[in-house]
């Protein structure tokens, strides 16, 4: 039923496509021409204009052939973590690599094109089904942003999956964490480093005070912490008078996430007060967890699916978000569907032919049970 070399002919003519966050146009307009080609309504939104970049959602519809079996979606993102310009692509035993200075692009087109091929055997099959629809992100990877513009509440969906997630294949993601930003400014007193230090103060020293004692890493089983990006000064001449610090914390309990962030923000804020600098401290609440019945349709499904196709299905809780984190806060019941991307966010990114083939066979199964359900 899988078409394997359309499957990976389309996998891999995406991952081709460069697609960094905010500049996924010429993907956008890719995608949409195939979807378009197999017969599918499609459209796109207005998301690049509310969130800055060059290209909007993508939206496609295949109407179904069975009254009252559930409108459900499958979605991935077009948007890669960097850059894949120049990407040069190997197969070495079944596995698809990176050859080049850059990541395969795997996350998320090893979601997307498993998507697109069970629609099209779906089509193909004349197997009864209700409506079917494919939600196509842009800029996923700096914040869900595209799957915040999109006004899925709209499209009368029962509930669906996102194909987003490390392997192994046959399982789904229904637990996931909250997930708070910290955007913090030291603002400390310029000084010349060499004549007057004394009448600096630095925004370095309050800042590795702030740190030395902070709780970071994993501080308990569902619950970590992160500074990840730290930037300020002028030059080794001058007393540093600024510091930003980007930081994160996640946890699926919300108290133990407000302790933490509470931790961090006293740390600066003291630290800031005993060298009589300032700290100026952003706190956003990035995504809201989620946690969804294993008796609830969405995941009953999914798992008789992968159990029907000789998989192993089990349900697990990641820290890491998706836009299921998005379209469940907005009504519509979402679990993230595994897919075979392995190591990513690295160059070492990597996904077989064969977790391609299973991810679009599990979509497909899904697909078809549901209008038989």
């Amino acid at each position: 039923m899988i078409n394997e070399e359309r499957l990976v002919g389309l996998f891999l003519d995406l991952c081709r496509i460069n697609s960094p966050a905010l500049q996924e146009r010429e993907c956008v307009a890719f995608g949409k021409k195939v979807l378009e080609d197999m017969g599918l309504e499609v459209w796109e939104d207005d998301a690049g204009a509310k969130i800055g970049g060059n290209a909007n959602n993508v939206i496609a519809r295949l109407p179904g052939n069975k009254p009252g079996a559930p409108k459900i979606f499958l979605s991935a993102h077009f948007d890669t973590v960097e850059p894949t310009e120049g990407l040069i692509i190997e197969e070495r035993d079944g596995v698809f690599y990176s050859a080049s200075d850059t990541i395969l692009g795997a996350d998320d087109y090893a979601g997307m094109a498993p998507a697109v091929e069970a629609v099209r055997c779906l089509m193909e099959s004349g197997e009864p089904h209700g409506d079917v629809y494919l939600l196509f992100t842009v800029s996923e990877e700096i914040g869900l942003k595209g799957a915040g513009a999109l006004a899925i509440e709209e499209l009368g969906l029962d509930f669906g999956y996102v194909l987003d997630t490390g392997p192994p294949v046959g399982s789904f993601v229904t637990r996931t964490a909250t997930h708070d930003k910290l955007d913090i400014r030291i603002i400390g007193k310029p000084a010349h480093a060499g004549k007057d230090p004394e009448k600096g103060i630095n925004a370095i020293q309050v800042a590795a005070r702030a740190i030395d004692g902070m709780k970071l890493g994993r501080i308990g089983p569902e619950l970590v912490a992160n500074l990840g990006i730290i930037s300020g000064g002028t030059g080794t001449n001058v007393v540093c008078a600024e510091v930003r610090i980007k930081a994160e914390a996640r946890g699926t309990s919300v108290a133990e996430l407000d302790a933490q962030v509470a931790h961090m923000i006293q740390r600066f804020q003291q630290a800031a007060a005993e060298y009589g600098a300032k700290a100026e401290i952003v706190h956003d609440r990035h995504y809201h967890s989620y946690q969804i019945p294993d008796d609830a349709p969405v995941v009953r499904l999914a798992m008789e699916a992968s159990a029907k196709l000789g998989m192993n299905p089990f349900t697990r809780t990641t820290l890491g978000g998706s836009d299921a984190n998005v379209f469940n806060a907005k009504g519509v019941p979402s679990i993230v569907i595994a897919t075979g991307m392995t190591e990513i966010h690295t160059h070492d990114e990597h996904v077989s032919r064969k977790d391609l083939v299973d991810v679009a066979r599990l979509a497909y199964e899904i697909l078809v049970s549901a209008a038989r359900d």
